[in-house]
């Protein structure tokens, strides 16, 4: 008997390939999808550079991934064959402190789907658990569904940071009008701003920009560390401590954020078009990989099946 196949990615140090694999069959309380389309994340590019500190090649890569349900285990009640859905990655214990208080998101056991996991979502199937799906809404897009994961890190941040309303905000490592590698860049940012800023979003997190970040905010402001760090940082502690402010680590998403990114999406709040600059077919992975760590892009793409349309 020939076990059925599928293709998936494999990303290697030096190599990112598309091979064949058996196709996973799902166990208790999960499901089996089939993928439509994955984004091509920060933390891909990095892991596949050997700069992810928590992700060990080779690895399966495809968090941000939008498919259709095929099988559901016996039980499963949540979604059902074809509905769409998307994947909330992060796989949580569901047991320690951090689980039960429903912080699931800095689970003490925590795996990733798509990152270091044994599977990804840029293959043809996957199978997760159940709860780990969102279902789309079905007059929401493919473009759109696409953007549902990267877009509940940020939704996330925000709702860390506090009520921003009325607040002066600077984001690192967004599109800016001033140029991060200024040297004075900090001085154009409070210019720009008309003063200090209240909250600032760090997305790279190295250390010029954390530095940056800190020397921007404001006596009692919050620096959010949104961007995964490759390496140590040290921190102007002596600023921190007299200015009162504010580190916060921001990590993943939670339910609520996937559910706000949703409602975002449908009202037209966020825009695929005004994100999503190329599409590529699963053959063409490395070169997906390439475009997005160019610095030319905003967010990539990948459809799984080359007859896909967003």
């Amino acid at each position: 008997m020939t076990t059925a196949r599928m293709r998936q990615v494999v990303v290697s140090e030096n190599s990112i390939d598309v091979v064949t694999a058996e196709i996973p069959q799902p166990e208790e309380r999960e499901v089996a999808v089939r993928s439509l389309v994955t984004g091509v994340c920060g933390s891909d590019t990095h892991a596949a550079h050997g700069r992810h500190p928590f992700i060990q090649l080779p690895y399966h890569p495809g968090h941000e991934v939008v498919g259709v349900v095929e099988r559901v285990a016996p039980g499963v009640t949540t979604v059902h064959p074809g509905d769409r859905v998307t994947v909330e990655p992060d796989l949580p214990c569901w047991d320690c402190k951090m689980c039960t208080s429903g912080r699931e998101n800095l689970c003490e056991n925590l795996r990733f789907f798509g990152c270091g996991y044994e599977q990804g979502g840029m293959a043809e199937y996957f199978t997760i658990p159940a709860d780990r799906l969102h279902r789309i809404p079905d007059e929401m897009t493919l473009a759109q569904a696409a953007l549902v994961e990267p877009l509940s890190t940020p939704v996330h941040a925000v709702r860390l940071a506090g009520d921003v309303t009325g607040k002066a905000v600077a984001v690192l490592g967004a599109s800016a009008a001033i140029d991060a590698a200024a040297p004075d860049v900090v001085v154009q940012v409070r210019q720009a701003l008309g003063e200090s800023a209240d909250v600032v979003f760090d997305c790279v997190a190295i250390e010029p920009t954390v530095r940056q970040a800190i020397g921007m905010a404001s006596k009692g402001g919050t620096v959010v560390i949104v961007g995964v760090p490759s390496a140590e940082v040290s921190l102007p502690l002596a600023v921190v401590q007299d200015h009162q402010i504010r580190i916060q680590g921001s990590a993943t998403y939670l339910k609520p954020d996937f559910d706000e990114s949703i409602e975002l999406l449908q009202t037209g709040a966020v825009r695929p078009e005004a994100i999503i600059t190329s599409v590529l077919p699963l053959d063409d992975v490395a070169t997906a990989f390439s475009a997005s760590s160019s610095g030319e892009e905003v967010k990539v793409l990948v459809t799984i099946d080359e007859d896909t349309r967003l």
